[in-house]
């Protein structure tokens, strides 16, 4: 398969965010983006791959399915993979691993499929096979269809390689983009997260304003396949040109712990300029001088970190003090529980889609601007 031959590209998406990230490869342009279960689909060749994993934001990996065939028992699985062109794909000097799943096939035996696939790679093609090797090689059975597929991400992708420092419950990078999206935000607008935490809303949000992609500094698995072209992947990570802002983005915690991380994360992140972060409770907050905009915040949640119980005068501090001191801003706020929500006194409407976020099922509060 050469770079300019065209196949299904599943982008993976977090349970709840799927809409987001449809919305978000038609923005930047994927060809024929459509919703799935589990994600979004596009087409492309192997330059569409590697873009996905360098632009998209909201996207948790990138698996290129590379062929597909029908497999009604194990003798035929073995035939078929051993014909299978692992070799236009893969090199035969880089360790590979192999997930199998299986559902409504006769082939249900997943162990006895994914030995199978892992001994026609190793005979045909000479790769060795690691249970932790950086190439990892997805076969779905569905209804006695094997469809295989490439990650070609590695880690997940809300590991944007700048997050070192990290908090107790961390938003992941993914999750916080699509909040800040589906509250609006595109870059034009301050943010306030009064409970940081590591940082992430702020630094999501000041590297959206400034277009800094989010796969710019790390390493990526399709690096270690036979299509990757490191001339052209220079190319492409290179036209990413940073834009000017007069904006800041503005973080807060109780915690010191948490600033010092938050301070760190944004310096790795090149966007200390632009960020501003400050030890300080909710009552203390006020607004920042110039526009508003939107304080999102994503606060403890008594299934989170503990008994929920002291959290609903926390909770209500903090409407207290957005009520008073921030007309003409919006609020967004990430919590599993409505009653908690309701403790704030601000005037959400109905909760976004819930999204899955550390095996919780979280939901997005929303208010207009305040009055």
């Amino acid at each position: 398969m050469t770079s300019t031959e065209q196949f299904e590209i599943f982008l993976v998406a977090s349970p709840g965010t799927e809409a987001g990230l449809l919305a978000e490869a038609q923005a930047l342009n994927f060809a024929a983006p459509k919703p799935v279960a589990g994600g979004v689909t596009v087409q492309g060749g192997w330059p569409e791959v590697w873009r996905a994993n360098l632009e998209l934001r909201g996207v948790t990996r990138v698996l290129a399915r590379i062929g597909s065939f029908h497999a009604g028992h194990l003798a035929q699985l073995d035939k078929l993979a051993r014909k299978f062109p692992w070799g236009e794909f893969l090199r035969k000097d880089v360790a590979v691993q192999v997930e199998v799943t299986c559902k409504k096939s006769r082939i249900y035996h997943a162990g006895a499929a994914q030995q199978r696939i892992e001994t026609a790679i190793r005979e045909t093609l000479g790769a060795p096979i690691s249970a932790d090797a950086e190439v990892c090689i997805k076969a779905r059975f569905e209804n006695n269809l094997c469809t295989i597929s490439i990650d070609t991400s590695g880690d997940s992708l809300h590991k944007r390689g700048h997050k070192e420092a990290i908090g107790k419950a961390p938003m992941r990078e993914t999750l916080a983009t699509h909040f800040l999206r589906a509250c609006g935000f595109d870059g034009t607008e301050p943010i306030v997260d009064p409970m940081c935490g590591s940082g992430t809303f702020v630094i999501e949000a000041a590297e959206i304003a400034i277009h800094l992609l989010p796969g710019r500094t790390r390493i990526f698995a399709f690096e270690q396949l036979k299509s990757f072209d490191v001339e052209q992947w220079q190319k492409m990570q290179s036209a990413n040109t940073r834009k000017d802002t007069a904006l800041k983005f503005y973080g807060s915690d109780r915690d010191a712990g948490a600033i010092r991380m938050s301070i760190a994360n944004a310096e790795r992140s090149g966007v200390a300029e632009i960020t501003h972060f400050k030890q300080q409770a909710v009552s203390d907050l006020t607004p920042p001088s110039g526009p508003a905009g939107l304080v999102i915040v994503n606060p403890p949640y008594g299934t989170r970190i503990g008994d929920k119980k002291p959290l609903f005068a926390l909770y209500a501090a903090l409407g207290k003090t957005l009520l008073t001191r921030f007309s003409g801003w919006r609020v967004g706020l990430v919590t599993t529980d409505t009653s908690l929500a309701k403790a704030t006194g601000l005037p959400f409407g109905k909760p976004e889609i819930p999204v899955n976020h550390g095996g919780l099922r979280v939901l997005l509060f929303k208010t207009e601007k305040l009055k």
